[in-house]
This record gives C-alpha cells, sequence and structure tokens, in this order.
C-alpha cells in the first residue's frame, strides 16, 4: 500500500469471500477505489480462476486480471484454528463479501444475523444467482444460465435469426457492479447511522434493471423483442452498415442528425419523403431505408467516412476488433490500459479503471494479483498471532479444503 489514498474508499476493509467473476469483479471496484481487500481463499486449491486460460509462465492471466493490488489468505473454514483468524478479521472488517450459493455461509456458522452479532457495524454483501428469497433462491446459477433466463439471450443475435449469449459475462459483471454501488451507499449511509446492511445482490434482478426499453415495450404494448442484430429496436437509423470495404456503425437518434446524414451521403431528399421524414416512419420503413443508405455508403471505404460524417457531427464509427481497442488512441489518453509486474509472469498489460475522481492521481501501474495465502504471515502479525506450523501444513495443501 502507499501513504497516498488511492481513492475515496481509503481505509475500508473488505473481507473478500468471493470467487470465479461476480463477486472479485466487485472487490476489484472497491480496490479502484480506494478500499484495501483481503481476498479469503480455499487451501491448496484457491480462487477456481487460478486455473483459467490465458497463462503466462503457468500462471492465470485471467485471475491475475480481476485480483490485482488484493492480498491472500488460504482458511479452512472448517477448520477451528482458521476459523478463529476469520471471525479475528470479521471484528476489524468493513465489509464482507460472499457469492456463494444462499445457504452456504448459514452452514458454516457466518450467515448474516451470525456476523452481525460478532461484527454490529458491518457491511455484508451476498451476490447470488437468483437472491435469499423466491422460488429460485437455491437453483446454481452462472452467466449463461442468468442471461437466459432474463431474456438476454432472446433479444440478441442476428435479426431473425436464434437468440445468442452476449460475448462478455454481463451476469456477472454488471452483479458485481450494481454490489459495488451498493456497498458504498452503505458505507455512505452507516457514517451517520453506525449501522451494518445486509445488501442481497441477485445477477437475475440485475439483469432484469438491464433490459431498458425491451422490458419497457413488454408492459406498454405486449410486443415482445426478438433479436435485432445490430440495429436499435425502436430508433432508425441505429444500426450497422455495409460500406465499400466493411461495416460502420452510424447512430441518428433524431431528425437533425437524420437531414445531417442524408446531406452528407448526397440523398438530401430522403429526409422530405413520407416514408422517413419523421422517428416513426423511419421505424416503420427500416429495411428500405437501410437498402438506401447502403447504397450510398457503398461508393466509399469506412475510414473515409467515419472522418466525412464525424466532421458533420454526426455520431459514426468503425466496427472494432480486439487489437484495435488495445490501440484506440482516447483509451490510450484516458490510462485505460495499465501495467502490472508480476512476479512469476512479468509485464502485463490489463484495463485500468473508469473512475476518474479529482483529487486521486491516476496511475499507469497496478499491484500484482496475489499468490494463494501469500499475505499469511503479515495477516497474522497484524492480528498479534503467530503463525503456527499446524497453519503451515493447511496452507501448503496437506488437508484439502472443504468450501
Amino acid at each position: 500500500m502507499t501513504d497516498a489514498p488511492r481513492g475515496p474508499l481509503a481505509g475500508v476493509r473488505v473481507l473478500d469471500v468471493t470467487r470465479v467473476l461476480a463477486g472479485p469483479y466487485c472487490t476489484t471496484l472497491l480496490w479502484e477505489l480506494g478500499a484495501e481487500v483481503l481476498k479469503v481463499e480455499m487451501p491448496g486449491h484457491g480462487d477456481d480462476t487460478r486455473a483459467f486460460p490465458p497463462y503466462k509462465n503457468g500462471e492465470s492471466v485471467y485471475f491475475a486480471s480481476i485480483n490485482r493490488g488484493k492480498r491472500s489468505i488460504a482458511l479452512d473454514l472448517f477448520q477451528a484454528d482458521d476459523r478463529e483468524i476469520f471471525e479475528a478479521l470479521l471484528t476489524r472488517a468493513d465489509v464482507l463479501i460472499e457469492n456463494f450459493r444462499p445457504g452456504t455461509m448459514e452452514k458454516l456458522g457466518y450467515a448474516y444475523a451470525q456476523v452481525q452479532a460478532k461484527a454490529p457495524s458491518i457491511i455484508y454483501a451476498s451476490i447470488s444467482g437468483f437472491g435469499h428469497t423466491g422460488p429460485y433462491r437455491d437453483l446454481p446459477a452462472y452467466d449463461l444460465i442468468v442471461q437466459a433466463l432474463g431474456g438476454m439471450i432472446s433479444i440478441n443475435g442476428p435479426e431473425g435469426g436464434p437468440g445468442v449469449r452476449l460475448g462478455i459475462s454481463l451476469g456477472d459483471l454488471a452483479a458485481g457492479t450494481f454490489a459495488a454501488l451498493a456497498i458504498s451507499s452503505a458505507l455512505y449511509e452507516r457514517k451517520t447511522s453506525g449501522r451494518g446492511r445486509f445488501i442481497d445482490i441477485a445477477m437475475l434482478d440485475v439483469q432484469t434493471m438491464l433490459l431498458e426499453s425491451a422490458l419497457v415495450r413488454q408492459f406498454a404494448t405486449g410486443e415482445t423483442q426478438t433479436p435485432t442484430g445490430s440495429r436499435h429496436p425502436v430508433i432508425t437509423p441505429f444500426d450497422v452498415f455495409q460500406a465499400q470495404d466493411g461495416p460502420i456503425a452510424i447512430a441518428c437518434a433524431n431528425d437533425r442528425l437524420f437531414e445531417e446524414l442524408c446531406s452528407a451521403i448526397g440523398k438530401a431528399a430522403l429526409a422530405a419523403d413520407a416514408h422517413y421524414n419523421n422517428l416513426f416512419a423511419r421505424f416503420a420503413n427500416h429495411a428500405a431505408l437501410k437498402v438506401e443508405l447502403e447504397q450510398a455508403l457503398a461508393t466509399k471505404p469506412v475510414a473515409e467516412w467515419v472522418r466525412l460524417l464525424r466532421g458533420r457531427g454526426l455520431p459514426a464509427a468503425p466496427i472494432h476488433s480486439m487489437a484495435d481497442v488495445a490501440n484506440d488512441p482516447q483509451l490510450q489518453a484516458r490510462n485505460m490500459f495499465v501495467e502490472v509486474d508480476d512476479a512469476e509472469m512479468g509485464k502485463l498489460k490489463m484495463t485500468g479503471s473508469a473512475f476518474k475522481i479529482s483529487g486521486y492521481p491516476e496511475t499507469t501501474t497496478r499491484p500484482a494479483a496475489p499468490n494463494l495465502d501469500e499475505a499469511r504471515a503479515d495477516v497474522l502479525a497484524e492480528l498479534g498471532r503467530p503463525d503456527e506450523p499446524q497453519r503451515e501444513r493447511v496452507r501448503q495443501g496437506e488437508r484439502p479444503g472443504l468450501w
């Protein structure tokens, strides 16, 4: 840790009993906001993502990317000595975060009511597939399952084709983000109330909040959205179009922008055509309008259209690959790519922070993700406890973790 605070959550201690993605992503966001995060992992095994590819020198780059800056201690919460350590950590923590299936922490003796008795002011956040109430409570869940049940798959994919999963684990990432927001809010309230809170974040709930106009239209009109490709379901033209040498994204959300687009591509008459002269008409005739626009766009390459359209204040962009994103000058200027110097893997590049808050300097580096249990000696010293040989054996994996 550095002497200067990294963000507004400086001084907040987070006890992170999470694994894989939703929980670790949440605690990474809290770390980026200045919190100190201690990751509690299974002895001998650790977070499942330690085994996820891609690898470098036998270590997981994936794990490193969502656990940078944290510390790690391996504790077997079925073992008395390790439970004693965990409970000592609870009394020092501001926040406890877990993402087990509901009921798991209760079986371990660490449900909210049990923890609150030991640490009344703790903010306890639970992230799960379906939350702690309702008929789905005990069902297992991964991002794919949540995207399926939450309707996200049904509205994505090629128009007229089957639904597809989004190319990122939005169910996990969004749930982690909502949890970080709720935790930050509860910490703010605690400044005046002194009270802890139980935060119950369900991935399915979060997916529902992200459905935007698709669910609004379902309730308002009974219209069930199906996959629309890259096209916006109600605004036209707001789509990916084919130019001379590839696709280009163009977004015109009002009449003024549409008129400017028509002028820019040499089809000014379209803006006055009754089939296209207002939002409702354009939506009703979106297929025919796309044909008209692509006929004009076919006369120039993407780069030229992007330059021309942007010059007239129109939202337009090429379709970037991951390689393009990695070299994007805007993202580079915003410090969205940082470097980590990892002892085993060497120099790694990963995403920076989208949090830009005045008074907290941006850095171009991040601390490495921890090796399993590497903070044990330091943590025990902070608690005023020796590291007995028995715990050392557990740490080396002679006794497998059970949770």
